[in-house]
């Protein structure tokens, strides 16, 4: 059996998608996908926006929303236990500046898995809307040049796992206008 170097397959991977920033087309959308993400904002926005326009499920919404703040906040805190330095390519530099210096696990794709998870559960449309977008901010943070693809693979993992738990919570939040039927 063959055996496989994953950090070098991480490296490659990960030089191969940076490559593809060259063309400043693709620059400018992995960048305005990395700013978004930065820090869960879409996914928390998103979620605030659907709490205000769809009361009958607000408070799936905001336990959903809380559900991907939470998932943020556990990805940084294995950071802080990982610390793994943010890669360095030779000839091709980051094309975003990062706050931190740590890179495992990706904190954008670990709100975007959550923000999948939770927000296709509250409604079908999320179920088919989110998801291209999560993996498009994903796949930013390589085409940017800040996370290895395990760095990614982690964090989604730990994204879908955190919301994963946090589904009992969400189903039980009341929906408006049900007899205080939770299961809407």
């Amino acid at each position: 059996m063959r055996h496989v170097n994953w950090e070098h397959a991480d490296r490659r991977l990960l030089a191969a998608l940076r490559d593809c920033g060259r063309d400043p087309r693709v620059a400018a959308t992995a960048r305005a996908l990395s700013h978004g993400g930065e820090h869960g904002a879409v996914w928390l926005a998103a979620g605030l926006v659907c709490a205000a326009a769809d009361r009958e499920r607000r408070q799936g919404w905001l336990r959903g929303t809380a559900l991907v703040g939470a998932a943020h906040l556990a990805s940084m805190g294995v950071k802080r236990v990982v610390r793994r330095p943010r890669p360095r390519l030779p000839r091709l530099e980051p094309l975003v500046k990062t706050l931190g210096r740590h890179s495992f696990p990706s904190s954008h794709a670990t709100a975007a898995a959550a923000a999948t998870v939770v927000f296709g559960a509250l409604r079908p449309a999320g179920g088919r809307l989110v998801p291209p977008l999560a993996a498009a901010i994903c796949v930013s943070r390589l085409v940017v040049g800040v996370h290895y693809p395990t760095d990614v693979a982690a964090g989604a993992l730990l994204g879908g796992l955190t919301a994963r738990l946090g589904a009992g919570w969400l189903r039980a939040a009341p929906v408006a206008g049900r007899g205080g039927d939770s299961h809407g």
